[in-house]
């Protein structure tokens, strides 16, 4: 099992980038493929990117961030990252990090383990 937290959130203007951080608590993070999705104001939890749990890393984005976001991990920190560039206002929400168990990996309920979430703003 694993707890993660979220950091990096903020405000941004449109155009700008941010680097979100996610936290584990323990030594079996290695052992989870991991995915970043958000959820927008009044909107449902959607994917944003997923990686696989060890190098050499498969990578995966949705097609709304795919070219702008980037996803990536530090196993012996217990770290994962999403850079975000060229970022848009539609990319404002509320953004989560989690670790997948099984399934469609683009899909939330593939996934058992959740943080808090960071909040991501971003003005025209």
């Amino acid at each position: 099992q694993v707890q993660l937290v979220e950091s990096g959130g903020g405000l941004v203007q449109a155009g700008g980038s941010l680097r979100l951080s996610c936290t584990a608590s323990g030594r079996t993070f290695s052992d989870y493929p991991m995915g970043w999705f958000r959820q927008p104001p009044g909107k449902e939890r959607e994917f944003v990117a997923y990686i696989s749990p060890i190098s050499p890393f498969v990578t995966d984005y949705a097609d709304s961030v795919k070219g702008r976001f980037t996803i990536s991990r530090d196993n012996a920190k217990n770290t994962m990252s999403l850079q975000m560039n060229s970022l848009e206002p539609e990319d404002t929400a509320v953004y989560y990090c989690a670790a997948y168990r099984s399934g469609t990996y683009n899909w939330a309920p593939s996934y058992d383990y959740w943080g808090q979430g960071t909040q991501v703003t971003v003005s025209s």
